[in-house]
């Protein structure tokens, strides 16, 4: 079981899949985010992309069959010093990147964090802040009852310290508009359209974006062309 050890005793499941440039994807799910969201979701891009790309897929800390310690400290930024591990793990200097849901904002943290090391990123339906508050703090908090056995490390005050720094945010909760204006790396918005994925926030950063693409209809990909346009883009933006 193919498996990174991170500098803080996280335990980092992964799988490969396929040959050529990188492409790491971070699932949906939430706080749940695992690779076993892509058999379900609208497209698999495990399936539809490894033809093509060297697809890298993870469960995310304490999701799937990955493991972690709880700390009130994490936030976002572990997430993205997870992704830059698996990177340097796999002697990835380049790659794109493709986040579902809450993959929206992971994609952001290495866009921030390690911009060099991006070729394009894909957007689908991005989560973000839209009077949408307490459906993420109940999100977490199905998430937390779960494995708070598992975790005795972790005080309440721990886990709520936690919460606050995933979902306290503003706009993708790790970055905000500003940071999205100022990207020119190429984007491919997915758009959101409920209350975990907002419509308003894939326009925003469609719209803010100097480099972004929105496509609105792509939950159908056999009558919306979402693979062919998903394979134009990343073929357009590979080195």
């Amino acid at each position: 079981m193919p498996t990174l050890r991170t500098s803080d005793n996280a335990n980092i499941y992964y799988e490969e899949y396929g040959t050529g440039f990188p492409l790491v994807l971070f699932a949906p799910g939430g706080m749940r985010s695992a690779i076993d969201f892509w058999h379900t979701s609208e497209w698999d891009p495990i399936k539809s992309l490894s033809p093509y790309y060297r697809v890298i897929a993870m469960d995310q800390r304490n999701a799937g069959r990955s493991t972690a310690p709880v700390h009130g400290s994490h936030g976002w930024h572990t997430y993205t010093s997870d992704h830059i591990a698996l990177l340097d793990h796999l002697d990835i200097e380049k790659t794109h990147i493709l986040g579902g849901c809450i993959g929206g904002p992971y994609c952001m943290g290495l866009l921030a964090e390690a911009p060099e090391r991006i070729s394009s990123a894909i957007l689908q339906q991005s989560i973000g802040v839209d009077k949408n508050k307490a459906l993420f703090y109940e999100m977490f908090d199905s998430w937390s009852n779960s494995i708070k056995k598992s975790h005795p490390e972790a005080t309440n005050d721990d886990w709520s310290a936690f919460r606050s720094n995933m979902f306290d945010g503003n706009f993708l909760y790790n970055v905000d508009e500003v940071f999205v204006k100022e990207l020119t790396k190429p984007l491919l918005v997915l758009m959101g359209n409920d209350p975990y994925h907002p419509e308003a926030i894939s326009r925003a950063i469609a719209q803010l974006a100097t480099n972004a693409t929105l496509i609105e209809s792509w939950k159908d990909p056999s009558h919306d062309d979402t693979i062919t346009q998903v394979q134009e883009f990343l073929m357009r933006h590979t080195p």
